[in-house]
């Protein structure tokens, strides 16, 4: 089995790295491979919300990590979600990212996901949900916790202070890697649920 986690911090070496790592170590013992992307350090162009990638099944910007990322998630089981907090909420370049990422509609259904969150004081809980919101309307499953998912300090001397937020991350991985092993020993004996039509309105009659 396989997890990627995507770094969306600016820096590779921070509290977002830490806290993958953290979870990468756990999951490694479980006998699962996690790959890591950095994409926070990277120029990726918000949605221009043309709709040509539900057509195509891939974006149609090209210049940036987009793409090649989308193929890594379907080739995995599970996905890590790692992004600081900016203003309360998810790191911009990452926000651009992710729009892009789920917006295509690509078959993401039960694959595990889990997130990292770094700050320095506030905000993690917002960003927090903000993140599973693309979980869940991709009909992602999402790892279980103890807390929100937030680890506190602003690089990876401090984050080691943040004890609570250190076995956070450790508990997730846990519970990551046993619904991963839960859910592929279930698929041998239990169908998923067929794919329904969606049903879109708005509010205007």
């Amino acid at each position: 089995m396989k997890v990627v986690a995507f770094n969306g911090s600016p820096y590779n070496d921070r509290v977002v790295a830490k806290g993958i790592s953290a979870m990468a170590e756990v999951l490694a013992k479980e006998g699962i491979e996690v790959e890591v992307v950095h994409v926070g350090n990277k120029s990726i162009h918000g949605c221009m919300d043309c709709w040509k990638c539900r057509e195509l099944k891939h974006c149609v910007i090209t210049n940036d990590p987009v793409n090649e990322s989308l193929e890594k998630i379907l080739a995995a089981d599970g996905v890590i979600l790692g992004s600081p907090v900016y203003y309360g909420g998810i790191a911009g370049t990452f926000k651009c990212f992710l729009d892009r990422i789920f917006f295509p509609g690509l078959d993401m259904q039960y694959k595990v996901g889990a997130s990292v969150i770094a700050l320095r004081r506030t905000g993690g809980i917002a960003t927090f949900h903000q993140v599973n919101n693309y979980f869940n309307l991709a009909q992602m499953i999402i790892t279980p916790g103890i807390y929100w998912n937030v680890i506190h300090g602003m690089n990876q001397e401090e984050v080691l202070q943040d004890e609570e937020g250190m076995r956070v991350m450790e508990i997730q991985a846990r519970n990551m890697a046993w619904l991963l092993k839960t859910l592929e020993a279930g698929k041998k004996n239990i169908p998923l649920p067929n794919p329904m039509q969606r049903v879109r309105t708005n509010f205007i009659h």
